[in-house]
């Protein structure tokens, strides 16, 4: 798998996640403590979240960090 291919993903699963719980990019992340516009860009696959980050959308929304490879 390419890297544009996982950042896509990735930020599919986030932006699923975060509709599911009825959130907006800006509640997810004050949440998670990011800006708005960095889980933006995250979702639209433009850049790849950082390990930290990512173990924090893991814990907020209480899965296995592994469930953003898959």
């Amino acid at each position: 798998m390419g890297i544009r291919k996982l950042k896509n993903n990735i930020g599919r699963k986030i932006k699923t996640l975060r509709l599911e719980k009825g959130l907006t990019q800006e509640k997810l992340a004050e949440c998670v403590n990011i800006s708005r516009e960095h889980i933006s860009c995250i979702e639209r696959g433009k850049n790849l979240a950082n390990t930290e980050t990512l173990y924090e959308l893991a814990k907020f929304f209480e899965i296995d960090i592994k469930e953003f490879f898959d």
